[in-house]
């Protein structure tokens, strides 16, 4: 399969929409077995049974969430979102979290997803330690 300007785009944009369906599935089926997840602060989650449980805790964290693009940018295999993200805690707090997320694309699934965010931010906002 070759990974076009717009497979690639077309990856990135269903799995950022997918977190407003709170779908474990939904939100995973993009990913490679092998892809790596980095919220660039922390350590890198390699793997899709890590990938699963850091995005399980998320669900069971908000109570929603939407990934609202900014600007994105791609090419082959290669795919730069510039996000706002907004979600709700189950306490009711809200979170709103600019972020960028670099997706390496590779026979139509991630294989590598990088976030780029304010940490102390993001803690503060939620409450949550990553």
């Amino acid at each position: 399969m070759t990974d076009t300007k717009e497979a690639s785009e077309k990856v990135v944009r269903d799995f950022l929409g997918s977190w407003e369906g709170r779908s474990l599935e939904a939100i995973c089926s993009g990913f490679a077995d092998d892809a790596v997840y980095h919220n660039v602060p922390v350590e890198p989650i390699n793997g899709i049974a890590g990938i699963r449980a850091v995005f399980q805790g998320f669900l069971d964290a908000f109570s929603d969430a939407k990934l609202d693009i900014v600007r994105l940018a791609a090419e082959p295999g290669l795919v730069l979102a510039e996000r706002i993200d907004y979600f709700t805690m189950n306490d009711g707090r809200k979170v709103e979290l600019p972020v960028t997320g670099v997706f390496e694309v590779e026979n139509g699934k991630i294989t590598r997803f990088s976030d780029y965010f304010d940490l102390a931010d993001f803690e503060s906002q939620s409450g949550l330690k990553l």
